[in-house]
Formats: structure tokens, sequence, C-alpha cells
């Protein structure tokens, strides 16, 4: 913001960021358990080892909060008066 970003561009910046970051988590992660099912399908209670709804219920959760982890700090470091970060370097 001391070089002239807004802080809407801030906020966008950190969210695209953090959104690209949950998409690669999140493609690793489902590659992983759809792997890992097979192996741990007798532990599984009432759910099929492939059900697509608990996979993208878990997903969904996921992006969530991990886009609410990124939004919130985000948003409180739009708002702070770049002099005064400045000053406390």
């Amino acid at each position: 913001m001391a070089l002239g970003a807004t802080p809407r561009d801030l906020l966008g910046s950190v969210l695209a960021h953090g959104a690209r970051l949950t998409l690669a988590g999140l493609a690793v992660g489902l590659l992983l358990a759809v792997a890992v099912t097979r192996l741990i399908s007798n532990l599984l209670y009432d759910v099929a080892p492939g059900d697509p709804w608990t996979f993208g219920a878990v997903s969904l959760l996921f992006a969530i909060v991990s886009l609410l982890a990124c939004f919130i700090p985000a948003r409180r470091a739009s708002r702070v008066d770049p002099m005064v970060a400045l000053r406390d370097q």
C-alpha cells in the first residue's frame, strides 16, 4: 500500500495467492485420499470408500477454512496505515 496499491488490490492479491495454494493442496490431497481409501476401507463406518459426497464436503470445508485463514489477516493488513507500518520496521 505504501507503493500505491489500494486496500482492495492487497486483499485481492492475498486471496488469489491463497486460492492457488488451496487448489494445489486440494488436488494433491484428493489424489492421495483416493489412493489411501482402498487401504483403510475396512475402517470406514457407513461410508463407501469412493463416496463423492464425502470427498466434496470435506474439500469444500477445507477450502472455506483456508480462504478464511487468508481473508482475515489480509483484511486487517489492508486497514493498517502504511506510514505506521513502515515506521514500525
